[in-house]
């Protein structure tokens, strides 16, 4: 009888217990019910009267404004195999072209920096940062890092960056995103989008509970706080903060705009900025037009809600990973947030404060709460099928407090159930909405886990500054092909036959001021203008073909404008359907190449053509400052019967060969980086000066440099008079040599 006695006495100390934690999930339980029935009103409220009287956001709004430059900061620590799919897919799918991304990398981190180089290398909007420190540091020394090397980027570019925007290595971005963050940059100083876990197999509930907590709270929870208390948690991607923020920060921190100790740097910044009057939003806004939108694959998903402009990524999907992530947060937010971040003078922004720190308490009780069930249940069954058992329930059935705590918290668990399958559902389908059942009791022990690691590393530590960051290892999704690094153009030339090994080697070491290695190649006579394209266009894996840049269809060329040619350097050479094929002398980024697709609203693509076809081109059809034609005079000469035509055409594919832009003579002497002199041309577009006049009004180059620049330009340059007085003619150029040549 003694064991009776036993497990009566330990039954009635469960009795407590229960009603301890009954109590505790009452008391959350209806702090969840409060922002559900705020948001429903809310929501109800805004149907009724302020769509009743304004029309819906139209996001084709976003493709009609100019574009700020936006800067993207990426963090990268033993990164490789990840970053560089992250930096290529976002310079490849963005609708934008006015950014540049800024990846942090560390000294001892040679794979990561070389994923990047190979990245950078064909796309110049994209930088290689080399931190100070030796990693791996705290994710907010390498972004102060990363904001050094772009106010660095800004004085060569002579550009000013409107935003800077934080993603990490494993962020697939939504294609307009960052025309959402140019829509209100001018506006707000925290801007954040949803951030929406890509799904896992239905059988993964580690990586799979992470879709139904940022599902309901970044559809519901952010969205009420914002309204409500006017804050908004960043939540470390898909935030943009504005120049005016930055300069707040950096003002705060004596220099040091983010908090090298926290452990989530992000979620105090929003904290930081609230309290110096800052504007922060919370931005659901549909991607496209209807007409474009992803349509539901799956009953329940939302048109709209499917949409949204949002961070995808993938989230750990074991436990040990899922643990270590989620107890850095829980330090960070709760721990050194109580300690950064007292109460305030406003109880709504301390009801939001109590909410992320309430975790600490509701994942233990809710994990406790299912052990309890768990026994409770098993003694059911005992008394359930056992004949003659013990009746020891007996000992629950007579407390009306328990039961009336129980019946109410079964009500709200219900209504907690209700809700997440909602938003799990609006986003990714009936599916994902049924697995976030089990995958609920799933996540309670993580978080249980979660929590109890965080305690021991803060009680260990001794102080919550203390604790080490835990960096996550991260995974991206294989989306499309993958992007290769560029063969030098050297190696090609010498594979195709064009150049030996020895010839290349003295090029290497005899450089000549303002010309690159291919255009040096052409001017020596050691490869023709036609190796240099085959070479070239291998390089760039397109194709190449000889042109007449004199004889293109001015049909066509009504089709780009001068702007778009001559910041481009392209020339329309044909359509193929609604396919416009351009032609260029080089190699254009991914990020361009839309960039014009976009702006001539029809698909492209490009080919490569010999060297100077299209600089003559450009400068016959789309110059601002005609220069007297050399073909003009070739053709003088040539109807005089001085020249054969087989003669004419030798002299004229020399004369092309040798023409050379501004912008490589820049590029040559190190004057200008590929990526500050894009920037120049995004903001020259819209300029009435000459490219080299606009660049000194701009502070990047002075006027001796551009002195400099014209006379190397002029001097690489044979004019046709020159080549014709070589060819044994008589002749004196009106003003062929005067610098007026196209930058």
């Amino acid at each position: 009888m003694w064991l009776v006695d036993v497990i009566a006495l330990y039954l009635y100390g469960l009795k407590y217990l229960a009603v301890a934690l009954a109590a505790v999930i009452l008391v959350s339980g209806l702090d969840d019910l409060f922002i559900d029935i705020a948001y429903w009103s809310r929501r109800l409220w805004r149907g009724l009267t302020v769509y009743s009287r304004h029309k819906k956001f139209d996001p084709q709004c976003l493709q009609q404004l100019d574009e700020k430059p936006l800067a993207i900061m990426v963090p990268a620590w033993q990164e490789h195999g990840v970053i560089g799919n992250m930096a290529e897919l976002a310079a490849t799918t963005l609708h934008y072209e006015n950014y540049h991304i800024f990846v942090g990398t560390y000294p001892n981190d040679a794979q990561t920096q070389r994923e990047v180089e190979q990245v950078q290398a064909r796309f110049p909007n994209v930088h290689k940062v080399v931190c100070v420190r030796p990693g791996p540091t705290s994710k907010a020394d390498c972004l102060n890092n990363v904001l050094d090397a772009i106010f660095q980027f800004e004085q060569r570019a002579g550009l000013t960056f409107e935003g800077f925007v934080l993603h990490d290595s494993e962020d697939v971005l939504s294609k307009s995103e960052l025309r959402v963050f140019n829509l209100l940059v001018d506006r707000k100083d925290l801007i954040q989008v949803p951030v929406y876990p890509l799904p896992r197999k239905w059988h993964e509930f580690t990586g799979g509970h992470y879709l139904d907590e940022f599902a309901e709270m970044h559809g519901k929870d952010v969205v009420v706080r914002e309204a409500l208390a006017g804050q908004v948690p960043s939540a470390g991607v898909g935030t943009c903060f504005s120049r005016r923020a930055i300069k707040v920060l950096l003002q705060e921190g004596n220099g040091i705009a983010f908090d090298v100790q926290s452990l989530t740097e992000d979620y105090d910044i929003g904290f930081r900025l609230k309290a110096r009057g800052m504007q922060e939003v919370f931005v659901r806004i549909p991607a496209d037009a209807p007409t474009d939108r992803v349509r539901p694959r799956w009953m329940g998903r939302g048109l709209n809600t499917a949409s949204t402009v949002a961070v995808r990524e993938y989230f750990p999907d074991t436990i040990s990973t899922a643990v270590r992530q989620k107890s850095r947060w829980i330090i960070g937010i709760v721990f050194q947030g109580f300690r950064t971040h007292r109460w305030t003078s406003s109880r709504m922004m301390n009801y939001f404060l109590w909410r992320d720190r309430k975790g600490l308490v509701t994942n233990f009780a809710s994990f406790l709460a299912m052990l309890l069930a768990l026994q409770l249940m098993v003694i059911w069954a005992y008394g359930m099928f056992m004949p003659d058992s013990y009746k020891f329930l007996s000992i629950f059935e007579d407390d009306a407090l328990l039961f009336g705590l129980l019946a109410v918290n079964f009500v709200l668990m219900a209504n907690r159930v209700a809700q997440r399958m909602i938003f799990v559902t609006g986003y990714y389908g009936v599916g994902e909405g049924l697995l976030c059942l089990p995958r609920l009791l799933w996540g309670n022990l993580i978080n249980f886990m979660a929590n109890w690691r965080a305690v021991k590393q803060v009680l260990s530590a001794g102080d919550s500054r203390r604790v080490a960051w835990d960096k996550t290892c991260h995974q991206f999704p294989t989306l499309g092909a993958q992007g290769r690094a560029r063969k030098p153009l050297g190696e090609i030339l010498v594979e195709q036959g064009g150049l030996s090994q020895a010839q290349l080697a003295e090029e290497v070491q005899t450089a000549v001021r303002g010309l690159r290695l291919g255009s040096r190649l052409v001017h020596k006579g050691h490869i023709t203008a036609e190796q240099l394209a085959m070479a070239l266009a291998e390089q760039g894996q397109v194709p190449w073909e000889r042109m007449n840049s004199l004889t293109l269809a001015p049909t066509l060329l009504a089709q780009v404008s001068a702007g778009i040619a001559l910041h481009y350097a392209v020339l329309p050479l044909r359509e193929e359907g609604p396919e416009l094929v351009l032609a260029s002398e080089s190699a254009i980024d991914p990020v361009s190449l839309a960039a014009i697709g976009r702006k001539l609203s029809r698909p492209v693509r490009y080919v490569i053509v010999p060297k100077g076809q299209v600089v003559v081109g450009l400068r016959y059809w789309y110059a601002r400052h005609r220069q007297p034609s050399a073909s003009a005079l070739l053709d003088k000469v040539f109807s005089e019967g001085d020249l054969t035509i087989a003669e004419a055409e030798v002299l004229w594919q020399e004369y092309v060969s040798l023409q050379v832009l501004m912008g490589e003579v820049l590029l040559a002497m190190g004057r200008i980086d590929a990526a500050a002199l894009s920037a120049v041309l995004l903001r020259h577009e819209r300029s009435g000066l000459s490219i080299g006049q606009f660049l000194v009004s701009e502070g990047v180059i002075t006027e001796a440099v551009l002195d400099e620049v014209l006379q190397l330009q002029e001097q690489h340059q044979t004019s046709m008079a020159t080549l014709l007085r070589r060819a044994g003619q008589a002749i004196v150029p009106e003003s062929d040599s005067k610098k007026v040549y196209l930058a």
